[in-house]
């Protein structure tokens, strides 16, 4: 049925892989300092120490971390790309602060697109792209058993991406990955471990249908997936830390 059906380059298998910082990953690595910024912020976001719209002062986090400004302005450009931040002209920098009506949006825009994505993936995918989806799962499932959230918040959504690319749907697989990456910050920050884990063991249901090819079960199992991903989100922010310096300090050098 679809053997014969032309293999797609390296560079085109390759899974979107970072939802949240698709961008980046074609760039040169950051320096070793910036990125301990960048890892720091992230940190301190996804533990609820800095509250969404708080701002992030260029000269105070310089202070903090004993570098110039300019290492500073790289992080915070990173962190912007990877929706964790919003940078402001003649304002600076804050902590994005999560839609919950944009979300909402999201997951309905992203039910409908995925019960094509279903049926298209169970006409045209072939052995190798049960084994890639295979291959994710398990590395899906042990980022999630080590409680790594970005990671996991990463590859949870890499699943639904890869799935586009290894049809050779490309538009799809971006037109998901932006969606994914525009709620990625109110995942990140509000779904819990114990959620992710049934998101995970979700996903391997869902391989079991289509590797069945039963796109019935595969449809309803997607549309239960989103609607349960969706509900699982703790939509009311906990209390952060106001100071900038309290927020990061742990985490400077």
């Amino acid at each position: 049925m679809t053997a014969s059906r032309k293999k797609t380059s390296k560079a085109q298998q390759t899974p979107a892989g970072t939802i949240v910082s698709a961008v980046a990953a074609a760039e040169s690595p950051l320096p070793d300092s910036t990125q301990t910024i960048v890892a720091a912020i992230t940190a301190a976001i996804i533990e609820h120490r800095l509250a969404p719209g708080a701002k992030l002062t260029e000269q105070k986090i310089a202070a903090i971390y004993g570098v110039s400004r300019t290492i500073v302005r790289q992080a915070l450009f990173q962190l912007a790309r990877d929706h964790l931040v919003t940078l402001e002209p003649a304002r600076g920098a804050f902590v994005s602060q999560p839609s919950v009506e944009e979300a909402q949006q999201v997951f309905a825009v992203r039910r409908m697109l995925e019960q094509h994505l279903v049926e298209e993936f169970c006409e045209k995918a072939v052995a190798s792209d049960f084994r890639a989806l295979r291959a994710h799962l398990k590395q899906e499932q042990a980022v999630v058993n080590r409680v790594d959230v970005t990671g996991r918040t990463r590859l949870l959504g890499d699943f639904h991406v890869l799935m586009a690319e290894r049809i050779g749907n490309h538009v799809l697989a971006q037109i998901l990955s932006e969606l994914i990456s525009r709620c990625a910050l109110i995942t990140l920050m509000y779904q819990s471990s114990r959620a992710a884990q049934h998101s995970s063991d979700e996903h391997v249901d869902i391989l079991k249908a289509l590797e069945a090819r039963d796109v019935a079960k595969a449809k309803a199992l997607m549309e239960a997936h989103l609607l349960a991903t969706e509900n699982s989100l703790l939509y009311h922010p906990r209390t952060s830390s106001a100071d900038l310096a309290q927020a990061l300090g742990s985490y400077a050098a």
